[in-house]
C-alpha cells in the first residue's frame, strides 16, 4: 500500500493505517534523529515527532508530501532539541569506549558514524538526509526549507570535510 493512501485513510481516522505509516516511517525518522543527536537523545525527539504526526496529519493537504513534511516536523524538533542543550552549561562530552577485540569493519563505521556527528549541523543534516535516508535533492532542499543548490553545496563541503577527517585519519581512498 502507498503512503499516500495510508495518509488518507489515516486522516479518515483507520488506526491500522496509521499504525502501518509509523512502522513504514519509524526506522527511518529514528534514523535521522539519531545521527543529528546522537543514539542517547533521540528517543524523545523520535516520540515528539510522532505526536507532532499524530495532531498535524488531519491539515496535511497534499498526502504525496508526506515524507518532507515528516522530516520537517523532525528537523524542528531536532532544532529544538539542540537549541536547548546549546543553552544549557556544558557538563562534559560522553564518550563511548569501543573494545580492543571489536572487528575492524565496526572500527571504520563507527569512525564513519563519529565522523558524520562530528560535521557541523548544516552540512550533516543535509549529509544524512542525502545519503543516509535516500531522499532526492529537492526533498532535502524542502526539508530544510534552503534552495537546491544550498544543498549541493552543503552536501559538496561535508564531503570534503568527511573526506579531509578521513585523511587526516590515514583511512585509504
Amino acid at each position: 500500500m502507498t503512503d499516500e493512501l495510508l495518509v488518507v485513510r489515516s486522516q479518515l481516522g483507520e488506526r491500522d493505517a496509521f499504525a502501518d505509516l509509523v512502522r513504514a516511517w519509524h526506522d527511518p525518522l529514528t534514523n535521522y534523529v539519531r545521527r543529528m543527536l546522537g543514539a542517547g537523545r533521540s528517543d524523545d525527539v523520535v516520540q515528539e515527532v510522532w505526536l507532532a504526526v499524530v495532531r498535524g496529519l488531519p491539515r496535511l493537504r497534499d498526502p504525496v508530501r508526506f515524507p518532507p513534511w515528516l522530516f520537517s516536523i523532525a528537523r524542528r524538533a531536532v532544532t529544538n532539541r539542540l537549541r536547548d542543550e546549546y543553552a544549557r552549561p556544558e557538563l562534559g562530552a560522553e564518550v563511548e569506549g569501543v573494545g580492543p577485540d571489536i572487528d575492524d569493519a565496526v572500527l571504520d563505521r563507527a569512525a564513519v558514524v563519529a565522523s558524520v556527528g562530528a560535521l557541523p549541523v548544516r552540512e550533516r543534516e543535509v549529509v544524512v538526509l542525502f545519503y543516509l535516508l535516500d531522499l532526492s535533492l529537492e526533498s532535502c532542499a524542502e526539508i530544510c526549507g534552503i534552495p537546491v543548490g544550498t544543498v549541493k553545496s552543503r552536501l559538496s563541503r561535508g564531503r570534503r570535510m568527511l573526506r579531509d577527517e578521513f585523511t587526516q585519519k590515514g583511512f585509504a581512498r
